[in-house]
């Protein structure tokens, strides 16, 4: 049995290497994990009702004479640990945002209490979480990742309670 490039999306016919398909003109359908294939321009004119299109034609490609030879598998080699990159040092600006949405926070107070917040405790909150965020990213660095996850917050604050 011969390998066929692609199956029609719509008949399920098989596409044979160096064939004419015919692929839809819209991006949406051309996306690596969408990508639609029709053998014929009925095929491709089943598909357009169901994706709703506003303006779409049937593109005509020619399928590629065989199958592309697969990559060599790579071989990772592991070794030293890659130079640390330093991340930037904050700057006094970045020292004033307010990490915390105002209205939200306020709101939750006054539901929770019927109290007002003071607007002196949004920069104490956002000194406390950038603490907090500093302290979860040395823990994502110290386990080898570049990427902050809760576990590195929940660690973070088991570890160091409170800002300081």
């Amino acid at each position: 049995m011969t390998e066929a490039f692609r199956v029609c999306s719509t008949c399920r016919t098989p596409i044979a290497y160096g064939a004419k398909y015919f692929r839809c003109s819209v991006s949406t359908c051309n996306q690596k994990r969408t990508a639609l294939y029709f053998c014929s321009v009925p095929c491709w004119d089943a598909h357009v009702p169901d994706a709703r299109h506003r303006d779409a034609w049937a593109e005509e490609v020619v399928a590629p004479s065989g199958p592309s030879p697969e990559t060599p598998a790579v071989r990772k080699i592991v070794g030293a640990k890659p130079a640390e990159t330093a991340a930037a040092a904050p700057s006094a600006e970045d020292d004033a945002d307010i990490l915390v949405v105002v209205s939200r926070f306020k709101k939750y107070v006054a539901d929770r209490s019927g109290m007002n917040t003071s607007a002196g405790v949004m920069p104490l909150l956002s000194k406390h979480l950038r603490a907090l965020a500093d302290r979860a990213i040395r823990e994502a660095e110290a386990n080898g990742r570049k990427t902050v996850l809760d576990r590195d917050v929940e660690e973070a604050v088991r570890r160091f309670g409170r800002a300081p």
